[in-house]
């Protein structure tokens, strides 16, 4: 094999779209597994689409998830300008060999003219109607200032086929392909010119990129076939879908990565997730760092059929990656949730029983609420099944627990524990319903990050103790 060239060639049209960032990793991923280069292409030639600052997303997007090219706008390389803006002069030297060669024309209709065409099958196709014009006729329209766009020459005959590393052999009746535009009125390229004039000069070798270009591909070829290029290798990738009958939607703002991370999900854990979106490494392993998913990728894992993106099995996943941030950058991402919080409680404390706990940082508000919204909880949270904890029970043990706390010296969780057991043994009353009990007591919620030791010494002694003595006034 020849030096392994991928690519990643977004468009600057807003926020990075899940399904994008999984072309680039796979991109990325094989270029490494094949110690081979990635390059990242800013393909911007739709004008009317640009998004300000587009770009710096890009750039961010894959910073964070580290995937870092080997050329591209901001890095350089050989094989530049990366800016398909920047490239316009190109492509119109290559139509223009296109059109010396009749595998491409000039079309001067009209829009008005263009939505009259309709094919058998109720389809808009274009007929043709300018292929002919000759070239005196051409230079004069040309003159007179008249717009036009550049189409290539689809032979009407014949059948065009490629492979696909994931689909494999698939042949396309010509007279199914349509004469695309190759250069636009306003002289910028199509993305179906582009992107083969610049694979082909960016020397790539295996192109990347979703299904939906499957039924372009064969316009593709011939356009390669006309240069008389070589075919870089084809990997079409299955469609991400939010269910069974609905694709993940770019143009709807679904599943962008900028939206997960404000949510509080982790750069690595996303892209963890998306590298399993249509990919199988065969094996029942589902964590893996970034190392890990270049040794373990291969071409054969990719499935034809579509994945369908679940937020539960990504909230799953990132909250194993929660659990292994060394605890000061857990505490130090968790500090910007704490605001309000009273000054007596140990935020530190707090984030090493939160860390257990959450799948993603911004679930922190909700599991913290009761600290600042204890009062007028609803007393029906004592009646408990499970622990078999009832207000009677709550009521008759809840000055005993008062007494012996206000005595208590040591206040850390070990301690506080062997003291609720000797309650517990004391008084007959089960220690279930005991911990359930003073858990209630103190916090007024059902679900709490910690149970009842640890819950009194988060609030401290003199605040656990004014809480027990409410809820007993409550009682």
């Amino acid at each position: 094999m020849n030096e392994v060239r991928t690519r990643f060639a977004p468009s600057p049209t807003g926020f990075m779209h899940i399904g994008n960032l999984r072309t680039a990793l796979y991109a990325y991923l094989f270029a490494k597994k094949n110690q081979g280069r990635f390059i990242l292409r800013i393909e911007d030639t739709d004008q009317e689409r640009l998004v300000d600052n587009a770009v710096n997303v890009i750039y961010n997007t894959l910073k964070l998830a580290g995937l870092s090219h080997d050329e591209g706008p901001d890095v350089g390389g050989d094989h530049g300008p990366y800016i398909q803006s920047e490239r316009k002069a190109i492509y119109g030297e290559y139509a223009g060999k296109l059109i010396d060669s009749k595998h491409a024309y000039h079309c001067f209709c009209t829009k008005e003219r263009l939505e009259t065409l309709v094919d058998s099958s109720g389809n808009r196709k274009y007929d043709k109607h300018c292929l002919h014009l000759d070239r005196k006729e051409i230079d004069a329209k040309i003159a007179a200032g008249v717009p036009y766009v550049i189409r290539q020459n689809v032979p009407e005959e014949g059948t065009t086929g490629f492979s696909d590393l994931v689909f494999g052999d698939i042949t396309i009746d010509n007279r199914e392909l349509h004469d695309n535009v190759l250069i636009k009125s306003d002289g910028f390229p199509t993305y179906n010119f582009a992107n083969v004039v610049d694979d082909h000069l960016m020397e790539i070798s295996h192109v990347f990129r979703g299904m939906e270009y499957l039924s372009s591909t064969p316009n593709y070829n011939l356009l390669y076939e006309s240069f008389g290029w070589e075919i870089p290798q084809y990997v079409h990738l299955p469609h991400i879908m939010k269910d069974k009958q609905h694709k993940l939607s770019k143009r709807h703002g679904d599943a962008n990565f900028e939206d997960f991370m404000e949510k509080g999900f982790l750069p690595a854990a996303i892209l963890n997730y998306v590298a399993l979106l249509g990919w199988n490494p065969k094996n029942d392993v589902e964590k893996f760092t970034l190392q890990e998913l270049i040794d373990s990728f291969e071409i054969s894992g990719i499935s034809k059929s579509s994945a369908i993106f679940d937020e539960l099995k990504l909230r799953w996943l990132n909250s194993q990656y929660v659990k292994e941030l060394p605890a000061q950058e857990f505490h130090l991402s968790a500090l910007k949730y704490y605001s309000g919080i009273p000054a007596e409680i140990d935020t530190v404390l707090l984030s090493r029983l939160l860390q257990s706990r959450v799948s993603i940082v911004s679930d922190i508000p909700d599991m913290t609420g009761f600290i600042n919204d204890f009062e007028n909880y609803d007393t029906s949270l004592f009646d408990h099944r499970d622990s078999k904890s009832t207000k009677e029970t709550a009521k008759s043990i809840l000055p005993v627990i008062i007494a012996e706390l206000e005595k208590a010296d040591v206040w850390d969780n070990d301690v506080l524990f062997n003291i609720f057991i000797r309650i517990s043994e004391q008084s007959g009353v089960k220690k279930k319903a005991l911990l359930w009990i003073i858990r209630v007591a103190i916090t007024g919620h059902l679900s709490t990050p910690g149970g009842a030791s640890e819950m009194c010494v988060l609030m401290g002694k003199d605040l656990s103790v004014k809480r027990l003595k409410y809820s007993l006034s409550r009682l």
